[in-house]
């Protein structure tokens, strides 16, 4: 008989109110800091580093910005460097070495309006191929960067003439196991989702969840695709298996509706790719497990490979504030270890047990 304290615990650690609105939190790699950033309520941005000692969180340096600062990554630089690359409410993409914050080692102004989510690739040692940032805005486009390459994109994904434009909400880098291959993934306020091909130069698939797509991630960059989570607002995410793509069905997916608000994030666990966390409009984690079906293929009526879905096991959830979770990122080296902000000011480090059991 399995008891309850055999399931993993999410265990609120250490908690910590901030005087700002924090958008987005990330674990600074191969250390025990992590930064946050925001705005002030006088409209200037703020990043925050922290370093976790002795169970307790010792602030190591505060930067105020002109723009508030939306979100960041560390994706794209190396594991000597860890630059931090932000993207902000003007539109402007950003790249920083915390060490000396004064100015950015590169900067340009990305997007016409705010630049809503960013992802990297190519550096900490994950992916192949050129450290590269995603980011994705407000005014439609999905641009690709360099940070060796002056104030133009590798690439910019628009709607062609006469399209609408849609609020991109979400990219995620995949696929980038080779030189040569690299996936973006976009997801946009009216439920589309879409895979750009950046090898081609093609978008290589859509679908529509119905709901705005909030968050986009695979579960691992560096991999030959397997598996994309795409959250939404009405409470419902979808695990794309993206291994076998059907001519016309696309990619099998497997939907959960979990969480009664929307699901602002996604986050794969660095150390397995089949488990992953959910943070939700209501305050709450939800902690999932993935099963593979017993054939991850099989022919349809056309005689043609399509994918079968797998299924998803909620292994715990936890509720930690009255405010919507709006950021998460695991610890890439301790695991188990995570960093958590909400819409109630506060940055919060936790602690999830017995990830290696189940």
């Amino acid at each position: 008989m399995s008891s309850a304290l055999e399931k993993p615990q999410i265990i609120a650690h250490i908690q910590k109110s901030l005087n700002y609105t924090v958008f987005d939190s990330r674990w600074v790699p191969c250390s025990a800091k992590f930064v946050c950033m925001g705005n002030f309520a006088r409209g200037t941005g703020v990043v925050q580093i922290y370093e976790v000692q002795h169970g307790e969180l010792q602030l190591v340096k505060e930067i105020e910005k002109a723009k508030p600062i939306k979100c960041g990554t560390f994706g794209a630089t190396s594991l000597q460097q860890r630059h931090l690359a932000t993207g902000d409410f003007d539109g402007s993409l950003n790249v920083w070495n915390l060490e000396v914050p004064e100015s950015p080692v590169y900067s340009v102004k990305a997007h016409k309006e705010i630049i809503n989510s960013v992802d990297g690739v190519g550096g900490l040692g994950i992916g192949d191929g050129a450290p590269e940032i995603v980011t994705g805005s407000r005014d439609g486009t999905v641009k690709v960067w360099d940070s060796r390459q002056k104030d133009t994109p590798v690439v910019n994904m628009e709607p062609v003439e006469g399209e609408t434009k849609r609020d991109c909400w979400t990219v995620a880098f995949g696929h980038a196991f080779n030189d040569q291959d690299r996936c973006v993934c976009a997801g946009y306020d009216n439920g589309d989702i879409k895979l750009f091909d950046l090898r081609n130069m093609a978008l290589r698939w859509e679908t529509n969840i119905k709901n705005g797509v909030c968050s986009v991630e695979f579960d691992r960059k560096d991999i030959n695709m397997n598996k994309l989570v795409a959250t939404s607002l009405e409470g419902k995410f979808h695990v794309f298996d993206m291994r076998t793509q059907h001519p016309t069905k696309g990619f099998a997916s497997v939907s959960e509706k979990a969480h009664k608000s929307t699901i602002w994030q996604v986050r794969h666990l660095p150390q397995n790719r089949d488990i992953f966390m959910t943070a939700g409009g209501a305050g709450n984690l939800h902690l999932w497990k993935y099963e593979y079906p017993a054939q991850r293929t099989k022919k349809g009526a056309d005689d043609v490979d399509m994918g079968v879905a797998g299924s998803v096991n909620l292994l715990q959830n936890v509720t930690l504030s009255t405010q919507p979770i709006s950021s998460l990122d695991w610890s890439p080296d301790k695991q188990g270890l995570c960093v958590c902000s909400s819409f109630d000011q506060s940055v919060r480090v936790l602690i999830v047990t017995k990830l290696n059991t189940v």
